[in-house]
């Protein structure tokens, strides 16, 4: 900070946050003890800062006090800084003079002694007044915005968000990786609690995208790479040969039969199988055929060639090259949806040994009018019907020790489903659920429940299944009857596990491009759980769906349509205000070793190779503090988080 002489007027103001934080702190003795600090020109507290009363008391004395700087003893500068900074910015004071002395999270939730906790709270409310006696009023830096967002990823979630932004009035890309879009929804047979079909549902939203005239779909196709920052990023689009010409394909489907080469259908799940040149599904968008040439004999040279000779339409190119699409846009939409747990990990369950064990999308392929049996129920393994099935919840879920530690939401829901529907199909079947406890938290969830387990005659049994094994044509199901204290066995003709979800495939591999943080499960990471559920840290980056952990459909929906609103929000302003805290170079002090430049995880930094200093792309740094850390010269200096303030800091806290 320049000194100019003038020493700082600084307003302490101590929360009590209910008991949160005065249950441990005494916050009244913190308030006291800092009215004489040096700097500190009024200290109160309060039972709710960040109440309406709470911030009035901090904008009014701002204003009586002619106060320079504030400091708010509350909780996580997370959760209320914003708020702060906005109600300080009212008063006339540079929201950049606000500090967030964190009494609740570092010290009020973490010490159970009264009297050390009060202790640390001063010292921490100390520090950051040393901290505010250095802090430099800052502006934010303008930048303009491109209008047009890019969404990834073509489910339901996806969809609805490229439809929402759209209708808005903006451009939007979407970027599907599979050859249409649709999801995993488009697989399921029926939805719960209403039984819908999901094609009927999904379909038509599915062909109003292709047709909006806001929306460019590219399926088949995958994001490279993204730079650039909120507003103004620069997008580099895989795009894969389909080796098929959209426009010129009439869909008369005389290349697959000619086509020799069979593989499983990943839209059956395998359980039935498809050509090398195929559709995924009749209502695929876009409606085309797919040459898959890991699949195909080959073309370099052409080993085959009969899908092309009986192409009347002359669709089928074998010159095809993969392309990269370059595009700008403002904000990125992720909806990358999810995977289900590989069964392979559930040994004890036969993993995928066993034909008549299967996952809970193989099971909707066959209740589906549109799967592999035409919706009759029947066994993999010899296509009888099947009068005994047991399903298994929680398979892979809320299993902290071998498995997944959360609880995957749906699979109640959708396992009472797949009990009623296999009822409805096979009247005089018997269906056993194997469940933990069951979870039916949502509209009608509960009634449809009821349904199951009263009207369907479906029996239910609180245990956990240890282990699953053939015996002759029948699987054997080893369980415990945890009411009664009972082991079972069961007999039957086909299990059902209710798996876990999981982040999609590859997903790690993308937000490492994005540039956008994951859980220890692998889910995206939201801004804050509560407040900002569908932003990304990343500014620009909005998340939705089951990207961000398991979901059922509408709230998948709900979280899409909220993404597209803070898109339209974004995009409603001709300038973006980026955060000043950056970190610029001293010039002077710059060697130009070039340290800073690597560590940047924003490409903020780049080396002038004729002036042998660092120049820093102020729109681009996010203040991360990387490059400070590492500058041996401390060239580096993050502004309102310099070394001499770090110093004044430590040295607070030591004395204490």
């Amino acid at each position: 900070m320049k000194d100019d002489g003038k020493k700082k007027r600084i307003g302490v103001f101590v929360c009590h946050c209910g008991v949160n934080i005065a249950g441990v702190v005494d916050v009244e003795k913190v308030a006291e003890l800092l009215k004489d600090y040096p700097g500190v020109e009024f200290s109160t507290d309060y039972v709710y800062m960040c109440s309406e009363p709470g911030q009035q008391l901090v904008l009014d004395k701002i204003k009586e006090d002619k106060l320079d700087s504030v400091i708010i003893a509350a909780c996580s500068p997370t959760l209320h800084e914003k708020t702060f900074q906005s109600a300080a910015e009212l008063a006339g004071l540079n929201p950049h003079q606000v500090e967030i002395a964190n009494i609740r999270e570092q010290d009020s939730w973490v010490h159970p002694d009264r009297d050390k906790a009060t202790v640390k709270a001063v010292k921490i409310v100390k520090s950051m007044v040393e901290k505010a006696i250095q802090n430099e009023d800052l502006e934010p830096i303008k930048v303009g915005v491109f209008k047009k967002a890019l969404v990834i990823g073509g489910g339901v979630t996806g969809l609805q968000a490229a439809m929402d932004i759209a209708d808005q009035g903006y451009e939007v890309i979407v970027v599907e990786k599979e050859p249409s879009v649709g999801g995993k929804m488009i697989q399921l047979s029926e939805t719960f609690p209403t039984l819908d079909c999901s094609q009927c549902i999904l379909t038509p939203k599915m062909v109003e995208v292709t047709r909006h005239p806001k929306i460019k779909l590219m399926t088949y196709s995958e994001v490279e790479s993204i730079s650039g920052f909120v507003g103004n990023f620069k997008v580099r689009i895989k795009k894969k040969p389909r080796f098929v010409d959209e426009d010129k394909c009439k869909l008369c489907n005389e290349c697959a039969d000619v086509c020799p080469q069979i593989v499983p259908d990943e839209y059956n799940m395998g359980l039935s199988f498809r050509k090398a040149i195929y559709m995924p599904f009749p209502q695929a968008v876009p409606g085309t055929y797919t040459l898959d040439m890991e699949s195909c004999l080959g073309t370099l040279p052409i080993r085959c060639g009969k899908c092309k000779d009986v192409c009347d339409a002359q669709a089928i190119d074998y010159d095809m090259k993969e392309e990269i699409i370059e595009e700008e846009v403002g904000a990125v939409v992720v909806a990358t949806g999810y995977d289900l747990y590989d069964m392979k990990a559930l040994g004890e369950y036969g993993g995928e040994n066993y034909e008549d064990v299967l996952n809970g999308l193989e099971f909707e392929r066959i209740l589906s009018a549109s799967g592999p049996t035409g919706g009759k129920v029947q066994r993999p393994s010899d296509g009888k019907v099947p009068k005994n099935v047991v399903f298994i919840q929680c398979a892979g879920s809320r299993d902290p020790e071998n498995h997944n530690s959360y609880c995957s939401k749906i699979c109640c829901m959708y396992t009472a489903k797949h009990a009623m529907l296999y009822k409805h199909r096979v009247h005089d079947g018997n269906a056993i659920v194997f469940y933990i406890d069951v979870r039916t938290g949502g509209k009608n969830f509960d009634e449809f429940y009821q349904r199951a387990t009263d009207d369907e005659s479906i029996l239910y049994l609180r245990g956990k299944v240890s282990k699953i094994f053939k015996e002759g044509n029948k699987m054997i199901v080893w369980g415990v009857d945890t009411l009664t204290g009972q082991k079972v066995e069961v007999e039957a003709d086909m299990v059902v596990l209710a798996m876990a979800m999981t982040k999609a495939d590859g997903v790690p591999e993308l937000m490492k491009k994005l540039k956008i943080s994951i859980d220890g499960n692998g889910w995206l990471a939201e801004a804050h759980p509560k407040l900002r559920p569908v932003e990304s840290l990343n500014q620009g980056f909005y998340l939705a769906g089951a990207a961000l952990g398991p979901k059922d459909i509408p709230e998948a929906v709900a979280q899409a349509s909220a993404a597209a609103a803070k898109v339209g929000a974004l995009f409603a302003k001709d300038e973006l205000m980026h955060a000043p805290t950056i970190v610029p170079v001293i010039e002077e002090l710059c060697s130009g070793c070039g340290i800073c430049v690597s560590m940047c995880p924003y490409g903020a930094r780049t080396l002038n190779a004729v002036r042998k200093v660092i120049e820093v792309n102020e729109v681009l740094c996010e203040g991360c503090g990387a490059c400070a850390a590492a500058c041996p010269a401390g060239a580096a200096q993050q502004l309102n988080q310099s070394d001499s303030q770090i110093f004044s800091m430590v040295k607070a806290i030591l004395r204490g």
